[in-house]
């Protein structure tokens, strides 16, 4: 009986470990991704002509905040022009790739 507990524990251990490896990005396809985004969220002190805000850093950002915001973007809940056109030539491993790379770094300051 207890083998067979520890025999599931194992099987579950190891389909949670190829699940989480699949849910991943990939951080060197990230940071050939990038380029673009570097363009604005990347220049310090950057701010918008219209409307008027500062370009929020996006070096050391939460990872699932980069997915979830980026999605939002991809679907429109998220409206800002730019990056609604950006985000929709994302696929979605290009979307976990470019936040697993992005959270990875150390944020600007």
């Amino acid at each position: 009986m207890i083998r067979l507990q520890l025999l599931g524990l194992a099987a579950a251990a190891a389909l949670l470990a190829t699940a989480s490896a699949h849910a991943e990005g990939d951080k060197a396809a990230g940071r050939t991704l990038v380029y673009t985004c570097a363009g604005c969220h990347g220049v310090p002190g950057y701010s918008n002509a219209y409307p008027d805000y500062p370009v929020p850093k996006i070096a050391g950002q939460n990872e699932q905040y980069i997915i979830s915001a980026l999605n939002e973007y991809k679907s429109g809940d998220r409206t800002y022009p730019t990056m609604v056109a950006q985000a929709q030539s994302l696929s979605d491993q290009n979307i976990k790739d470019i936040a697993a790379y992005l959270s990875s770094l150390t944020p600007i300051k």
